[in-house]
């Protein structure tokens, strides 16, 4: 293998024509360049130098990598650059990926702060629930992923507790389900709802996890849903329930998203919540924009 410190005593020495010469202007010891020499004609398999009198002359392959030298150096050297500007945050890019509520409320507070801090750093922002995020995260597509679970209720084989074992988990809140009804629903104006007082109402369902989630809390107060419609879009939700159409329950988050025009929000009993987390792989953890990335969305989850 050819390195590239040998490289750079070879140009030393077809510069300068010697040994002693090379070693004056690299610094370096004379034994210290003829030994390095002779580990790169160890590598090359063939003599690069010749002795001509008191100069040193390169052979027809110590000239054909000279002439490569100066490309493979320069390169190397622009690459030590990037590498420096990425780990010092004034370059480098983060791919991020969040569910709808998240993109509409954490996500844009820390990307105008990593805009501010780091202006060099490049955050692009696609939208996947759980888990195809999480999937995307560990396919490669993204560097960062902003997901959520809901407690151990949702999965009785306890699934749902190991699914991220190998990735790095920064917890960022805790986002409490609140109910939602018409303005003009019988239980509009109470501060506390049980989810059995809903048993016969019809639903409106969100997202598949939140589907699923929804079915298990509504059969642990004793009523399976009629779920007459069901939606990923949150806004659609509430203007389903708005118009009359049903009841649902929505997280905190998605709530403060949305625009709750002709609904009521009513906390629900007993509690549900769900986990909101950063995610990333263990290795992108140790890279400063991802690091710089997931410190700006808990700052920003703790607004």
């Amino acid at each position: 293998m050819i390195e590239a410190r040998h490289l750079r005593v070879l140009r030393a020495v077809a510069a300068t024509g010697s040994f002693s010469a090379a070693a004056r202007e690299l610094g370096c010891t004379q034994p210290a360049v003829s030994q390095q020499m002779k580990a790169l004609e160890q590598s090359a398999g063939t003599p690069l130098l010749v002795r001509a009198g008191r100069e040193m002359r390169l052979t027809q392959a110590g000239d054909a990598l000279v002439r490569h030298a100066a490309g493979i150096l320069a390169g190397l050297t622009a690459a030590e650059e990037e590498v420096a500007a990425i780990a010092g945050l004034r370059a480098g890019r983060v791919r991020l990926v969040s569910f709808p509520s998240g993109s509409s409320t954490l996500v844009p507070t820390a990307l105008a702060a990593m805009r501010a801090a780091h202006p060099g750093t490049r955050i692009s922002l696609v939208e996947a629930e759980p888990p195809r995020s999480v999937e995307m995260l560990r396919e490669g597509d993204c560097d960062v992923a902003l997901a959520f679970r809901y407690g151990s209720a949702t999965a009785a084989d306890g699934a749902d507790a190991a699914e991220w074992d190998d990735l790095v988990v920064r917890p960022l809140l805790t986002d409490r389900l609140v109910g939602l009804v018409p303005e003009g629903h019988r239980l509009a104006g109470a501060e506390q709802v049980r989810m059995a007082e809903l048993a016969g109402e019809p639903w409106i369902a969100g997202c598949p996890r939140c589907r699923r989630h929804l079915v298990d809390i509504c059969e642990s107060a004793g009523f399976t849903p009629s779920i007459d419609f069901a939606t990923d879009d949150y806004p659609a939700v509430v203007g389903l329930v708005g118009a009359g159409l049903g009841v649902a329950v929505l997280p905190e988050l998605a709530v403060e998203s949305v625009r709750v025009k002709g609904a009521r929000t009513v906390a629900v009993e007993p509690a549900v919540e769900r986990e909101v987390v950063a995610l990333t792989l263990p290795d992108l953890a140790r890279v400063p924009a991802v690091a710089a990335t997931l410190a700006e969305l808990e700052r920003a989850a703790g607004r």
